[in-house]
């Protein structure tokens, strides 16, 4: 179902507080990243993307785009998709707004095991999560966050790991961001637009240019 404004708080509808995307990448995507603001979110929806495992069709590890988890039920053009979120996102007052994270459980250390344990450890990031809403809705001046490329990440501390035994250099490696690698997925973010021609939103151009020169600072 199409987001709708009744969605973000509007009479007869529900409020959302967040908006969690995910993508199974066992490289450059951090655990968790909070977008900047809605047009970001937006960004990261419309970029998700998962590796293909055993069990999908196509060659093992290559990328599958699937914007928003939508691309199999989207019944209209996908860049048109991505325009009506930016639409909906200007039509609220920014207070209103859900904040956008994307999330990533299976990131891989160089040895290939996976360097977050998942399962029900995933609530130590949910718990991030709403942190964050609290200190975007109580404009609580406490730092939650630092600015990373790709989105703002949990700051020195912010996320519970105690108890956790997580090997050495796990927790750093999973907020990595590698900028070599993450302009090379830009070139295939960008050939990827380019197959929806000139119905790309051009805020999504200006939110990979942005990103692109973020990795090059």
């Amino acid at each position: 179902m199409p987001l709708d404004r009744r969605h973000l708080g509007g009479p007869g509808g529900v409020p959302l507080d967040a908006i969690v995307f995910g993508g199974r990448r066992a490289t450059n995507v951090p655990l968790v990243a909070q977008a900047f603001d809605w047009g970001h979110g937006v960004f990261m929806g419309a970029t998700i993307s998962s590796e293909r495992t055993a069990a999908a069709e196509g060659t093992v590890g290559e990328l599958r785009r699937d914007p928003f988890a939508m691309l199999p039920f989207c019944g209209y053009d996908m860049a048109d998709h991505w325009s009506h979120w930016l639409e909906v996102g200007a039509a609220v007052a920014p207070e209103h707004r859900p904040l956008v994270f994307q999330v990533n459980w299976f990131r891989k250390g160089d040895d290939g095991s996976f360097l977050w344990p998942g399962f029900g450890e995933n609530s130590r990031v949910v718990s991030w999560i709403t942190q964050q809403v609290d200190r975007a809705r109580r404009r609580r001046t406490d730092v939650g966050a630092v600015a990373s490329p790709v989105g703002l990440v949990p700051a020195p501390g912010a996320l519970d790991v105690a108890g956790l035994d997580l090997p050495d250099g796990a927790l750093e490696a999973l907020f990595d961001v590698p900028a070599g690698s993450w302009l090379a997925e830009a070139d295939l973010t960008e050939e990827f637009f380019d197959r929806f021609g000139d119905r790309v939103p051009a805020r999504l151009r200006e939110e990979l240019a942005d990103l692109r020169a973020r990795l090059r600072a």
